[in-house]
């Protein structure tokens, strides 16, 4: 069981880091923050691209592969 939990914490570690290199990446879409600190400035050149779209599937699977980490290591903390 060691092995298991030492593993799940490599994933939720990597996976964590990951996620939020990914976020990081997202374009702001005005209103925020980023409005504040000029990053409002930018032209908005038509709809969502493939690349954007891409990057949220992408966000969305190192979520849903961080989550299943934190739900394995709660699994083995409970019942090892």
């Amino acid at each position: 069981m060691d092995v298991l939990r030492i593993a799940l914490q490599a994933l939720v570690v990597l996976s964590g880091l990951f996620l939020v290199l990914l976020i990081l990446m997202h374009k702001g879409k005005g209103g925020g923050l980023s409005d504040m600190f000029g990053g409002g400035v930018s032209s908005n050149l038509g709809g969502s691209s493939i690349a954007e779209r891409n990057l949220n599937r992408l966000t969305i699977i190192a979520s849903l592969i961080w989550f299943a980490a934190i739900v394995g290591l709660g699994l083995v903390a409970r019942f090892a």
